[in-house]
């Protein structure tokens, strides 16, 4: 209802949504220009296509578009709890990480999504994949549950500012910095890095180990090859400690009196 009320009050001025929705995917279609010129210098990126690249790209902005779309106002947790303006949201007979998710929804994020679909579509015009049944499901199976993951980390993050009110920027990094790590090859990194989103923060599920399997190529090294149908369970996992985390947080919540 609130994020309605929001959308509502967004399409009121149609043209100016028109505008900041076009204006969002400009800006973010600069980080798939960066690869187009690079591109531009070379025919592959750690032995990848740009078919293969552009569909790495588009999978993991897509996912985390809608996870954007959907979790973005949570970025904002700090600064409330540093106001006390949580108190409102723990006076109302809804669930508090609903109503923070959704206060001050901002549609311009969809644009993000849409440009995530538009390099996803296109790589996939362009990929020579030998497409199968069980491919073709995982292909929106990984979309999905690389929302839900890209999704708990924002929350998991959200957490953490009821303790530390001035470290959005270090919860970013996990977020806006792992969406940016996955839009490249796992080749072109060091396997301590590609260790650590598979074990540590398993944003690797996202895109990489399914995509792997899509492009027929073997998962990335150490990780066994069943791991490519894990990404429900990885997603299943991450939202019930991300949920852990937020009640954790919220029991810990002390007014400011104010």
């Amino acid at each position: 209802m609130v994020a309605g009320m929001w959308i509502r009050s967004t399409m009121t001025y149609r043209a100016s949504f028109a505008l900041t929705l076009f204006s969002s995917f400009t800006v973010t279609f600069f980080d798939f220009v960066v690869i187009l010129l690079m591109f531009g210098q070379v025919r592959g990126l750690g032995g990848f296509s740009f078919p293969e690249v552009a569909f790495l790209y588009g999978t993991t902005s897509t996912s985390f578009g809608l996870a954007d779309l959907t979790m973005g106002s949570l970025q904002r947790m700090g600064r409330r709890v540093r106001l006390g303006s949580l108190d409102t949201f723990l006076l109302r007979p809804v669930p508090v990480l609903a109503q923070v998710a959704a206060d001050q929804f901002a549609l311009r994020r969809l644009g993000r999504v849409l440009q995530g679909l538009l390099v996803l579509v296109w790589g996939l015009v362009l990929l020579d994949v030998e497409w199968t049944v069980l491919k073709v499901l995982l292909l929106p199976v990984m979309l999905v549950c690389g929302a839900l993951i890209f999704s708990a980390v924002m929350v998991a993050g959200a957490s953490a500012l009821f303790w530390a009110q001035d470290a959005a920027e270090v919860t970013s990094s996990f977020t806006y910095g792992g969406n940016t790590l996955l839009q490249y090859p796992p080749s072109i990194f060091a396997q301590d890095l590609v260790r650590g989103v598979v074990y540590v923060v398993p944003l690797a599920f996202v895109n990489w180990v399914p995509a792997l399997y899509i492009l027929g190529r073997p998962a990335p090294a150490g990780v066994p090859a069943w791991t490519v149908f894990a990404s429900p369970l990885v997603a299943a996992v991450c939202c019930a400690l991300a949920g852990l985390a937020w009640r954790a947080g919220l029991r810990s919540y002390r007014s400011t009196g104010s």
